[in-house]
């Protein structure tokens, strides 16, 4: 392991989304870049990769390392330092070491690791822990834990087990997507000053930076960068009452989010930004009635968003 040049900040991450063109849903390499280059300019700290809103389970490992090589190359002509996190989170010990390598190669800075759970019965918490320590010890990059019951079988690390993972000096952060505000605050106070504890969804961006969150990776952060950015700006500042008006409108885009998963948001990219739209299937685009209200739904958000350009 090394340390890696570009710093992980506080602020807001973007965990991207994946594009795909054509009838054999064949990853667009052109739009990944042109969509990194849009967030790198927003203001945000950093970018996410293969997360869940990147259609990680339906990528193979060429396209996770061309996704990962495209967006890179897009940060470094439009901002060379901002860091890029890859996930690498895979069903077994071996595979996650081996994606961690491949992330690194492809020009990744740090990892985003989930718990392995097709087989959660199976492993106990000293195993899961020792899965991550292996994972940390031989990825050549930094990795982040990715608390996600959700995405993992209703796997849930406790506050107990992410702080005693952050003591190894290769695990330097934790995403909570659990979206448990007690945990995030008692790993923010207890975890090494240098472990970042980030929020898991925009909508709760202040509670988390309220009880010591380093910021938050957030889906809606595709369509509304900058207003996601502005919540934590106006909270740093002390504008207390601005920060919650602007936390409201990017807590109700969210949930529009959350609701719809992936697909809304990338169905409001196609709208507002005129590229997104297809998912790979199973997953398919909404219907043009859907995708109508759901713009309309986004329009508070959007002018917010446009106000800050």
């Amino acid at each position: 392991m090394s340390s890696p040049t570009r710093r992980l900040i506080r602020g807001i991450y973007v965990p991207t989304v994946a594009f795909f063109d054509g009838p054999d849903e064949d990853v667009d390499i052109p739009t990944t870049e042109k969509h990194a280059a849009y967030l790198a300019q927003s203001g945000v700290a950093g970018l996410v990769v293969q997360g869940s809103n990147g259609e990680a389970v339906h990528l193979d490992r060429e396209e996770r390392n061309a996704i990962t090589a495209a967006t890179r190359r897009a940060l470094d002509a439009h901002n060379p330092t901002m860091p890029l996190i890859v996930g690498t989170g895979a069903a077994s010990t071996r595979e996650t070491i081996r994606l961690c390598k491949d992330a690194a190669e492809a020009g990744g800075d740090y990892t985003l690791v989930l718990p392995p759970s097709y087989y959660k019965g199976l492993v106990s918490t000293e195993a899961m822990l020792d899965h991550f320590r292996a994972v940390a010890d031989a990825s050549p990059i930094p990795l982040l834990i990715y608390n996600f019951p959700g995405a993992s079988s209703g796997l849930d690390l406790s506050s107990d087990d992410i702080l005693a993972l952050a003591q190894h000096p290769n695990i330097v952060g934790v995403k909570l997507t659990c979206g448990n505000t007690g945990k995030l605050a008692r790993i923010a106070a207890q975890a090494p000053q240098d472990f970042l504890t980030f929020g898991g969804s925009a909508d709760f961006t202040l509670p988390a930076l309220i009880v010591g969150g380093a910021g938050i990776i957030g889906g809606i952060a595709n369509l509304i960068p900058r207003s996601c950015v502005q919540v934590m700006a106006l909270h740093l500042k002390g504008e207390v009452f601005e920060s919650q008006r602007a936390q409201a409108v990017v807590a109700r885009a969210d949930w529009l989010a959350i609701k719809g998963g992936f697909v809304a948001v990338k169905s409001a990219l196609q709208s507002y930004r005129g590229y997104g739209a297809q998912p790979r299937r199973p997953c398919v685009p909404l219907p043009s009635t859907e995708a109508e209200a759901l713009e309309g739904a986004f329009k508070e958000a959007m002018d917010l968003e446009s106000s800050l350009v």
